[in-house]
């Protein structure tokens, strides 16, 4: 008699059970994110299957939600919100040689339509993209809350490639993308100019490597040019109007915009879209395991408190706002 291989034997295990899965969806256009329950999804080829431990919020999430995103992608209802996760595969699809029953993963949910999402106990994600493995000594709250706003910030910083003793500025510093790409831009031998209030964001800034702080709610041209006069080299453009910030740019300035401020707008812009690839997944993880790169989680939400979760996240934060899906 044949007998399967123990990861075979799990996989079969698994979809032999009949059980729904709790998640974060808007049941149909124009609705609220609320918490359902859904079947379990299943992996089609090519795709490893999930089960969520930790995600986080992320501006694009927020958009879906806020129906921004409607005729720009593929919605398919209900919408699984989420565009991070971390957690272990349950399952793997035909094909995948990639990934086994039980590795621990983290990644980006990267598909052409919207309606899968790290917002639920399980999530398909396809395994040549958006997806890599987890090292050991990565904490999964962490992880969660790393692929996308690690890409976004490593992509930026990539499209403008700040040098040794350039001076950079991370306009909108205390988010989770800021906060990443301050730690890169120090880390390359740049010196930081991060926006953030004064207290607690300053504070927080400056321990993530910014070497000046500039008041995003003063007059942030006027402060830039009194702690640089003679402007600046590099602008990571995470928020605040990119015509005036391309203005404090040195000749051979360059600036990276994730917010739409591109080569239409500044011959010297470049817009960035997250491309999380296994590539960047790996560097964000092995920096993090290895103590260069820190994913400040300022507060974690069960799943149940996402949708009021969207509200503080709308309000702002300092660092990333964190989901627990499971322990």
């Amino acid at each position: 008699m044949l007998r399967c291989v123990p990861q075979v034997e799990k996989a079969i295990h698994f979809f032999r059970k009949e059980i729904d899965v709790r998640a974060v969806v808007i049941a149909e256009e124009g609705a609220q994110p609320t918490v359902a329950e859904l079947p379990t999804p299943q992996p089609a080829a090519g795709e490893v299957l999930v089960r969520v431990q930790a995600s986080s919020i992320n501006g694009f999430d927020l958009s879906v939600a806020g129906g921004h995103v409607a005729g720009m992608m593929e919605h398919r209802y209900p919408l699984v919100l989420g565009k991070d996760f971390a957690g272990t595969v349950a399952a793997v699809g035909d094909g995948v040689t990639r990934f086994s029953v039980g590795d621990a993963v983290f990644g980006v949910v990267t598909k052409q339509f919207l309606g899968d999402g790290g917002f639920g106990e399980y999530v398909t994600v396809p395994e040549e993209i958006g997806i890599a493995a987890l090292p050991g000594g990565v904490e999964v709250a962490a992880a969660g809350a790393l692929g996308l706003a690690g890409t976004a910030a490593l992509d930026a910083l990539d499209a403008v490639t700040p040098q040794p003793g350039e001076t950079v500025l991370v306009s909108g510093a205390t988010g989770g993308v800021g906060a990443v790409a301050v730690q890169y831009a120090a880390a390359s031998g740049a010196r930081v100019i991060a926006t953030a209030r004064p207290g607690e964001e300053s504070e927080f800034v400056r321990n993530l490597g910014a070497h000046e702080v500039v008041d995003h709610t003063g007059d942030v041209p006027a402060q830039i040019r009194a702690v640089s006069p003679g402007g600046v080299d590099v602008i990571v453009h995470l928020a605040g109007d990119g015509a005036v910030l391309a203005g404090l740019l040195t000749e051979k300035g360059r600036i990276a915009s994730t917010i739409g401020f591109g080569p239409d707008q500044h011959p010297a812009a470049t817009f960035v879209m997250a491309n999380p690839t296994g590539t960047t997944l790996d560097r964000l993880a092995g920096d993090v395991a290895a103590g260069r790169l820190r994913v400040p989680v300022a507060r974690a939400y069960p799943l149940a408190e996402v949708p009021a979760a969207f509200g503080d996240f709308a309000g702002g934060t300092v660092g990333k706002l964190g989901i627990t899906v499971a322990s």
